[in-house]
Formats: C-alpha cells, structure tokens, sequence
C-alpha cells in the first residue's frame, strides 16, 4: 500500500476540481487530483460559460487555454416566441459583448475537450494527476486522508485539505456531514449536440417557445450546435426511445423561429439525454478539512446554463484563500460560504423567474411571455434577471430578487410565492 503526503487533494478531475488543481500547482502547492474515469465523455450540459465566467478564467489564467482547444464566443442572442414576430424579434438582437470587459460573449466549448484541456493544465503545472480511480474511503478527521484504488494497487494519501469536485453525488459532502437543500423540480430538460448544421449564424444563440416546447440553441463553430429542450413534467417519455432524437429535433421547427428548420435538418452527434430542472445549494460549502467546489457544494438550475460560471468563480474564490493563508494555518472558507450563498440564492430566484417565462405553457403562459416581450421592449429594467445571468447575480440590484419586480415579470401571486419559497 502506497502512502502520500500533498498540500491538497482534490476528489474529481472535471472542471472544478482539474481548474483548482492547475492554479494551485502553478503557485507550487503540492497537489493529488483524482479522477474516476479513464476517458471524458459527453454530459449533454457544461458547454457554455457565461461572460461574468469568462472573466474568471481570465483571472484564474485558464482562459488562453480554453480558446486554443476551440473555445468559441458568440456574439449576439435573440429571443423567439409564438408571441412575437420573427422578424422583429431578430431586429431585436441582443448584443452580447456589453456584459463583462473585453469579453466579447459567451464561450462555447464541448464538455469532454473542455475537462481534458483542464486536466493537461493540472498536469503541465505539476500536479500528480490520477485517472481510472475508486476512492474506497474519505476520512476527515484529525489528518484527513483519502483512500483509493489506482491500478490495481490501493493507497493512501494525506493532506490538510480534500476538495470534492466530484459532482452531484459528491463523497467528499457525504464524509463532511454536509447536506443539501433542494426545490422541485419544474420541467424537463433535454440536450442533444447535432452536426451539418447549414446557414445557422455561427455566433448567435438562440432562445424561444411555442406551444409546448421551449427551446435554447448555442452554436459551436463549423456547423455544429448544442442545443436544448424543455417540456412539462407530465410528459415523461416524449423524447423516449430510439426515435426520441428526431422527435427531439421535430420538436424544433417553429413557425416562430424558421431558422430552426435548419437545426432540424441537422445529424444528431451525441446522446440525447434528459433530465429535470431545479435549483439545490450545500447547507455549507466546506467542513473542518475539506471544502466543495461546482455541483458538489449545490447547482443553479440548468435553464441559466450557469454550471460552468458557477464552478469556475466557486475555484477562483477557494484558491485565494488558499494561496493567501500563511503555511501552517487553517485556511478561512467562511467569506467563500458568505458570497456562494447569496450567489446561489440570486440565480435560484433569477432561474425561477426565467422558467416561467420560457417553461410553461398554455393561454396563461403566452399571455405572460406577451406582456413580458412588450413591457422589457419599453423598459428594460424588466429583464434584469437576464442581465444577472450574463453579466453576474452581483450586478444588478437586490431589488430584482425581491417580490416586487418578481411580481412584475411573472402577475401571478402563486408564482411569485413559488419563486421566493423555493
């Protein structure tokens, strides 16, 4: 049995944790990086970071990279809808280089390339980075300690920090004792990557709904898309099935978004995988001996498409105060808890408030999203649970988390008790 001493270890070599290790073996902090798989497959989510994330890749140093493994901005949005003329909504384009400096917009840049560009960072900085592992234990006490099998050979390593950024289902919150705390879900949520797309406008996302489906569009460059799905929760298996993925792409032709057809007509290139929508945040994000980054320590509903901006500030945060504790003292995490906290409550509040606009259907629903596009065209202070989306929960005022502007995009007083309860 093989037995280690590292400044860190850090559970889980996806984006989180392979980020963290490659910033902190830059700094020359002795770092184990442990990952479960052997090849980085397609998640259908995490391909899009918001411009407030591209900023923290930027200052985490990760940025050049990330563009130089096909990193791909776009540039414009614009929002469909059976409510508006395409035309107009098209006229309507929204800009999306306003949002963050000298960021020109939303980075594009497909999971399984983006996790192993980060993983060679933690490599190239020094970091011993492990793949094809099973953590067997976590043990968090007086020295915390990990044990885990990697090739064939069991081993355990010692440091005075364990990080999970290991997802979800994190083993390092588990061994902490921390908890989550999660809403209900709203609606379902399904992505599919699709090829030879031709005449789409390769820096352009797209939003829109009709009828019962609502759908988001993120272009990749040379003709491929990353596109997404949302329907009512009653309709478990539309999508099911070896057929799902051309229903699935049936789905997108809109007699209010024509460019869709172009979508349609497109070749599936990944799995179509669905799953439901909702918000879910740690009690707290670390414990004595570890701390959690990313999805671990709690995730904003994926209709903001925020996982990766979450993850990569939740990295840019837990470094500094890692990098600036003194060798020999117990890191702080309290002012990271502090600011994830009310970070993660804004987006659940701005998530909430986008999905009842874009997710939910019927007379009512369209009535809403009419008086929504008409009013923001008039005052655009309606939408600013858009702009904490793209340009960061921080800011835009603490009034668009209240129940005043809640009630002026949603009406309703059983939405705006729904957004505001959790």
């Amino acid at each position: 049995m093989g037995r280690h001493a590292y400044d860190v270890i850090v559970v889980g070599g996806g984006i989180g944790g392979s980020a963290l290790a490659a910033v902190l073996a830059r700094a020359g902090r002795s770092v184990l990086l442990l990952e479960k798989s052997t090849a980085y497959e397609d998640r259908v989510r995490g391909e899009w970071i918001a411009p407030w994330g591209v900023t923290e890749t930027k200052r985490l140093g990760l940025y050049d990279a990330l563009l130089a493994a096909g990193g791909h901005h776009l540039t414009s949005h614009v929002t469909y809808d059976e409510t508006r003329d395409p035309g107009a909504a098209e006229a309507a384009a929204l800009p999306l280089g306003m949002f963050a400096p000298e960021v020109p917009g939303p980075l594009c840049i497909r999971h399984p390339v983006h996790c192993q560009t980060l993983f060679d960072q933690a490599v190239a900085a020094g970091a011993t980075a492990l793949r094809g592992v099973e953590v067997e234990a976590i043990d968090l006490s007086a020295t915390p300690q990990v044990t885990y099998r990697h090739e064939g050979a069991q081993h355990v390593a010692r440091a005075a920090l364990v990080v999970g950024a290991e997802g979800r289902q994190s083993g390092v919150r588990r061994a902490a004792g921390l908890t989550l705390q999660q809403d209900k879900p709203h609606h379902w949520f399904a992505g599919l990557l699709v090829d030879d797309v031709e005449g789409w406008d390769e820096t352009r996302q797209a939003i829109g709904t009709e009828d019962d489906f609502a759908f988001l569009a993120f272009p990749q460059g040379a003709g491929r898309v990353r596109i997404y799905g949302g329907w009512s929760l009653a309709e478990k298996t539309r999508f099911a099935g070896a057929e799902g993925p051309a229903r699935f792409l049936d789905a997108f032709r809109m007699r209010s978004a024509p460019h869709n057809d172009r979508i349609a007509s497109g070749v599936p290139a990944g799995p179509l995988f669905a799953y439901y929508n909702n918000c879910s945040a740690a009690e707290r994000p670390f414990a004595a001996g570890a701390v959690l980054v990313g999805d671990a320590a709690g995730w904003n509903d994926p209709i903001l498409g925020l996982g990766l901006s979450i993850t990569y500030r939740d990295v840019r945060l837990v470094s500094d105060i890692l990098l600036a504790t003194p060798a020999g003292q117990a890191p702080d995490f309290g002012p990271y808890a502090e600011e994830r906290a009310e970070r993660m409550r804004r987006l659940r509040i701005a998530a909430e408030m986008q999905a009842g606009l874009d997710m939910e259907f019927g007379e009512v629903a369209r009535d809403r999203r009419r008086r929504f596009h008409e009013g923001s065209a008039v005052d655009p202070t309606l939408g600013m649970h858009g702009v904490a989306t793209l340009a960061g929960p921080e800011m835009v005022p603490a009034e668009t988390f209240e129940s005043a502007h809640i009630a002026r995009v949603l009406g309703e007083p059983a939405h705006v008790a729904r957004v505001l309860g959790g």
